[in-house]
């Protein structure tokens, strides 16, 4: 009777499994074979096919909108690109021009290939004579103005040479070309081709061929957000111009291909406390804060991607302060802490002090209070409190003696308590 069940068992667990295989509609393929060719990018679309809620939210971020092809998405374009718009803010800066704003080149939007960014400020590639290059005129979207680009010498900068490593994914120098127009899943996992030819039986197999940034050390693991979240110059010997890592991979270290401008202290991009000046050098702050010694790295805070729509506009697991306030929950309300009754950590901690489309429009990530005594130390660095427009104009001598007064602890309140005697402790009648 035994015998009869365990043999039923084993022909419907046969036959289920038949059933599988064939749903699945996978061939058989040669491992050994699959896993010997060389490491090739196949595109997000591809990974979507298995992943599709991690491509989902990963089509929420500014990621996937990094590079726009206007082509397939003409509405792409966030201004209108009349010349005579663009010349009469050019106009307004004019004293800054390095060419007469006459002569500046002005894209139509059928010359304009690809934009770059959808949120602070777009700019335009064209192509001359197969090259791509950024037209020499920027549109800030926030405040809705144009303003030059190396008006002197854009079409000297090849951008794919420049900048197209951390706009793109796949880029070849060589063939000058890329595999696609995005921060795509392969930017931060690697080349997909071993990993979407081996069938799913092929386990771990399979799980070898690509790169989890989650089961890296957190020091490899935090280099990937950095090989792009940073500035400085490749050290490939044929592209020293390039901004880039040339030839960086998931799960590499940068030290031995990139050199920062934190490195070679480029101070046109770093205040005189080496806290960044510009955008996309999160990296560079990161690593000069307390969150990098005690092991907080970018996705301690961000999420990459996530199942389900992400919470907030900048990929933060919790929205403002309330980030800081997950980890930091102890923080007592006295001293700077007491100055301001709203918790506002990021407001201090994280002051818009860098610069992408207009001044001090993005947050620094050294997580350092900057208080007015920085800026009477030195005049170049801008401090927290006149960040806010509320202290913006006010006298820096005036907030230093307030911040000085308000973050004074309160003097002990009451009368001194005299030292006891042991005497006193000791039980009466005990002669010892």
């Amino acid at each position: 009777m035994k015998t009869n069940s365990l043999l039923k068992a084993l022909l419907f667990s046969l036959a289920a499994g038949l059933i599988l295989l064939s749903c699945t509609g996978e061939k058989s393929v040669d491992i050994q074979k699959a896993m010997a060719g060389p490491k090739e990018f196949v595109g997000s679309e591809t990974c979507k096919a298995c992943h599709l809620e991690h491509y989902d939210s990963w089509k929420m971020t500014l990621h996937s909108r990094m590079l726009i092809d206007v082509q397939q998405d003409p509405h792409a374009i966030a201004a209108d690109m009349n010349p005579e718009l663009i010349r009469a803010d050019l106009e307004k800066i004019k004293d800054k021009l390095k060419v007469p704003v006459e002569n500046i080149f002005i894209p139509s939007p059928a010359e304009v290939v690809y934009v770059i960014g959808t949120q602070w400020k777009q700019r335009y590639i064209v192509e001359k004579e197969g090259t791509l290059f950024v037209a020499p005129v920027q549109y800030n979207i926030a405040s809705r103005r144009w303003v030059n680009y190396y008006e002197d010498a854009w079409d000297r900068r090849d951008w794919l040479v420049r900048c197209g490593g951390c706009h793109a994914t796949g880029v070849d120098l060589e063939k000058k070309t890329f595999s696609e127009p995005a921060i795509g899943c392969e930017a931060c996992h690697g080349p997909g081709s071993q990993h979407t030819a081996l069938p799913r039986t092929a386990l771990f197999e399979k799980r070898d061929t690509i790169t989890n940034p989650a089961k890296l050390t957190a020091g490899v693991a935090v280099q990937i957000c950095g090989s792009c979240h940073t500035r400085g110059n490749s050290k490939h010997p044929d592209y020293k111009e390039a901004g880039w890592p040339v030839g960086y991979r998931p799960g590499m270290v940068l030290e031995p291909i990139y050199e920062s401008s934190y490195d070679k202290a480029d101070m046109r991009r770093l205040y005189p406390d080496y806290a960044s000046r510009s955008h996309h050098q999160q990296y560079i702050d990161w690593i000069q804060s307390e969150h990098a010694k005690q092991g907080v790295t970018c996705t301690s805070c961000h999420s990459v991607h996530r199942l389900g729509i992400a919470p907030t506009r900048f990929q933060t697991k919790e929205a403002g302060s309330s980030q800081c306030l997950s980890c930091h929950t102890l923080v007592n309300p006295n001293r700077a802490h007491g100055i301001h009754s709203f918790a506002n950590c990021i407001g201090c901690h994280m002051p818009r002090i860098a610069s992408t489309a207009e001044p001090n429009d993005i947050r620094s990530h050294t997580f350092n209070a900057r208080p007015p005594m920085k800026t009477l130390e030195n005049p170049s660095l801008p401090n927290s409190c006149q960040i806010c427009h509320y202290h913006k104009n006010e006298s820096v001598e005036e907030m230093q003696r307030k911040f000085e007064i308000l973050t004074q602890l309160p003097k002990p309140q009451g009368q001194m308590i005299p030292p006891v005697s042991m005497d006193t402790l000791r039980p009466k009648g005990n002669s010892n």
